[in-house]
């Protein structure tokens, strides 16, 4: 365990006096995510270390650089979850000896979720509070350590998901879930249009249901609650049980992207759209989560028209995978508005006056 936050503070003072920019960095789980990577290395694995966890409070606080498999393993123990089941990424993900080095702060960076967040939310819901040194050195503090904690706009839920681009992140507090008692897996066979409809259909009844996966004419559904909501939903239902270990390497594929679909080199797409939204007319395959809202398109597809197809059913499309010369080309986020773009330098000036922060991360204009 570790504070590193004085010395961080003066290097950070030091690269704003002298322009010179600096990228933050854990374990490097997610350097693919993002435009362009640019800075001097800012190597956050040595503040570490879980500083408050209170099973009883469903709150935990641990500084930026500990490892995600930690905090995790620390949760187990209690019987309890990161609700958002954050994605680790890396070529080892779910094996224990040799795990990945995904980092706590990397993972709010980033603001991935993983399969059960349409049942319980994004990032952004679960973050209480944190501190982090902005780019002029100074330490800031949003939130705190308790459910109820926030009166006007919640400055710390901004910080997922700003790859780093509004500071360096020091430590932070995070509500969590006690393990569901019971877990089931279904799979049916059916086309991506019945599959739309079965998903939007069951979401309008009391199922518990906290993941869906469609890919390849075939959808799968996991059930967790109580042992008697989960045996009641498995008979309303129908469809194959998958056994524990299965249903487990196929929700560990999804979200660490390690299953067939996410092999090859043609560009990963992530699209977010209304769930009720037919399926879209994009050439490529495509893989379905979150009850229809988001969908995964592999495809070599010119930007424009993919980004087109996104917007006109009110979504937005997101180049999350891609050769450099393919993001640099395309950009990785959907383009802005002007007044949107407007608000978004402003706060990054805030927050980054020397603009020394992960500088062209997110968009080119900042």
């Amino acid at each position: 365990m570790g504070d590193l936050t004085q010395q961080w503070s003066e290097r950070i003072q030091s690269a704003a006096t002298s322009g010179q920019a600096l990228r933050w960095r854990g374990g490097g789980s997610k350097d693919f995510y993002g435009q362009q990577l640019a800075g001097e290395i800012v190597d956050t694995r040595g503040h570490c270390g879980i500083v408050a966890y209170e099973p009883s409070e469903l709150v935990i606080t641990a500084r930026s650089g500990t490892a995600l498999r930690d905090i995790e393993a620390a949760l187990a123990g209690e019987g309890q979850i990161l609700g958002f089941e954050p994605p680790h990424f890396g070529p080892q993900a779910n094996n224990a000896t040799h795990a990945t080095h995904a980092t706590l702060g990397g993972c709010i960076a980033a603001g991935l979720s993983g399969p059960r967040r349409a049942a319980v939310g994004a990032v952004r819901d679960f973050v209480l509070g944190l501190r982090l040194l902005d780019g002029a050195g100074r330490m800031l503090k949003f939130g705190g350590q308790v459910m109820k904690n926030v009166a006007g706009f919640d400055v710390s839920r901004l910080m997922a998901g700003s790859l780093g681009t509004l500071g360096l992140f020091l430590d932070i507090s995070l509500k969590v879930l006690p393990k569901p008692r019971a877990e089931l897996s279904l799979r049916f066979e059916m086309p991506q249009c019945n599959a739309l409809d079965t998903l939007n259909g069951w979401a309008g009844k009391s199922l518990p249901i906290s993941a869906s996966c469609w890919c390849a004419e075939e959808l799968v559904v996991r059930l967790s609650g109580a042992h008697t909501a989960v045996d009641a939903a498995r008979r309303q239902l129908g469809g194959e049980a998958l056994h524990t270990a299965e249903a487990t390497a196929c929700w560990t594929g999804w979200r660490e992207q390690q299953a067939d679909f996410f092999a090859g080199e043609l560009p990963l797409w992530r699209l977010a759209v209304p769930s009720v939204v037919p399926p879209l007319q994009l050439h490529g395959e495509q893989l379905i989560e979150w009850g229809g809202s988001l969908r995964w398109l592999k495809s070599g597809a010119a930007a424009e028209s993919i980004r087109q197809a996104a917007a006109q059913v009110g979504g937005h499309a997101t180049l999350f995978r891609a050769a450099q010369d393919r993001k640099q080309e395309a950009g990785v986020f959907h383009p802005l508005p002007h007044q949107m773009l407007a608000l978004q330098r402003r706060i990054k000036h805030s927050f980054d006056p020397h603009g020394i922060c992960n500088p062209g991360r997110m968009y080119r204009e900042f």
